[in-house]
């Protein structure tokens, strides 16, 4: 009964917490303005089956691919687990789904497998980033913890398997001793290859299988609770996050309601605008993106795709699209820690703009999209950067010397250059 009522206060605690947390998530990310996604909502769905549950954007590179499937399938299956564990740490049953039968086996073996798999993948990413040291998973916002964040997951996703594994064995080999309460059950075509590696008495075994079974559950719900503070929580946000991604081509800008009333003023000066305010134009903070953006940076998983693509990038400039998305993700963590503390009408003096993003990196910006096409989940850093730069331009009137002229050319010329109409055609002259 003691171990029961330690499960029960352990599975209540990880819930609560795990609740508390995202119930903190959800509120940053309602900080933005509100936007309209919930059109076409087959189009959606189908987006996100394809590319958040079949991962078709990640087969660009087929051996990262595999690799992460391998991990995808594994915490999604072997976490089916997780209901016997449940109700057996309720219940002190053991394996209470052994009536399934060879169903049951085939399970318990898919999911050994599956664990296996799961590891190798792991140390095989390990190896890439901290021996190998691909380019892509370096760069100056990949300091210290996001670092240590992915060296951490990956690290625990190990640890995990083995203990999944290691009680697996010692399981399978009470089994064999016909220990009571160890009812025969399962199929172990990977634990029994670690079976020599284990004690002949049984209270060894025991303290072994228990060990592995409470280190496999208080892992799962201490990995549940540090999603929220990682990169990994975009395990969970992926879907909505390519449920409510712009379905319009990649890059198109969206026209702001205030310009285009006064355009449409200019040329029908009979027609009435609904919108009387004309607000803010593009954002400063983030409390001026939509929850879009701010969903999208939450869902960042720091991959690096896309700045590894991007030409800004690849050329020296300061622009990375992967640290436009962790910064913003860092502003509305702070942001929401001043509501925390200092109640929602707290202002700290700083700003997404300059104080995480600086103006050299949003005027590099191409605007190619290629940072978008990379992304595995449909991230949009371009978005972010447009609306940064608007902010510099309408409400600012601060850009660069070069953009400053090609709008005085466009204003005063009706084209980028400065030559007169007049004069566009002069180039035919003696052909």
């Amino acid at each position: 009964m003691i171990s029961q009522i330690l499960f029960i206060i352990l599975a209540i605690t990880g819930t609560a917490l795990f609740t508390y947390n995202v119930r903190k998530v959800i509120r940053n990310i309602k900080l933005g303005k509100a936007t309209n996604r919930s059109d076409k909502p087959q189009e959606r769905l189908i987006t996100m089956l394809k590319v958040a549950f079949g991962q078709t954007k990640m087969a660009v590179r087929p051996v990262p691919f595999l690799l992460h499937l391998v991990v995808y399938l594994g915490f999604v299956i072997i976490n089916l687990e997780v209901l016997e564990i449940i109700i057996d740490g309720v219940f002190g049953t053991h394996r209470v789904f052994v009536g399934l039968g060879g169903f049951y086996n085939f399970l318990i073996g898919s999911f050994e497998l599956l664990a296996a798999g799961v590891w190798l993948a792991c140390a095989v990413f390990l190896i890439r980033r901290n021996i190998l040291k691909l380019k892509r998973f370096s760069g100056v916002e990949m300091k210290s913890w996001p670092k240590s964040d992915a060296n951490l997951i990956l690290i625990t996703e190990i640890l995990l398997m083995s203990a999944f594994l290691m009680m697996n064995a010692a399981d399978a080999k009470l089994q064999a001793l016909s220990v009571a309460h160890y009812t025969p059950a399962g199929a172990f075509p990977v634990s029994t290859w670690l079976q020599s590696l284990l004690p002949n008495q049984v209270s060894s075994l025991i303290f072994i299988e228990r060990f592995c079974w409470w280190f496999h559950i208080i892992g799962i719900f201490g990995f549940l609770n540090y999603l929220p503070y990682s990169k990994h929580f975009h395990i969970m946000l992926a879907f909505p996050n390519t449920y409510f991604s712009k379905l319009q081509p990649k890059g198109e800008f969206s026209n702001m309601a205030s310009v285009t009333n006064e355009v449409k003023a200019m040329l029908d000066p009979s027609f009435a605008p609904t919108q009387t305010t004309s607000g803010k134009f593009g954002a400063k903070d983030i409390n001026d993106l939509t929850w879009v953006n701010l969903l999208n940076a939450y869902t960042c998983t720091e991959c690096g795709r896309c700045t590894s693509v991007c030409p800004a990038n690849l050329t020296g400039k300061l622009l990375s699209p992967r640290k436009i998305m962790m910064d913003t993700r860092d502003r509305m963590e702070e942001v929401g820690k001043n509501i925390d503390q200092h109640g929602a009408d707290h202002q700290d003096g700083k700003s997404l703009l300059d104080d995480y993003i600086s103006r050299e990196e949003i005027w590099a910006c191409t605007s190619c999209n290629a940072c978008t096409e990379a992304c595995p989940v449909n991230i949009d850093p371009l978005e972010i950067i447009t609306e940064l730069r608007r902010y510099a331009v309408m409400e600012e009137s601060v850009a660069p010397a070069s953009i400053n002229a090609m709008l005085g050319n466009i204003e005063n010329n009706g084209a980028p250059w400065k030559y007169s109409p007049a004069d566009r055609f002069n180039w035919s002259e003696g052909s």
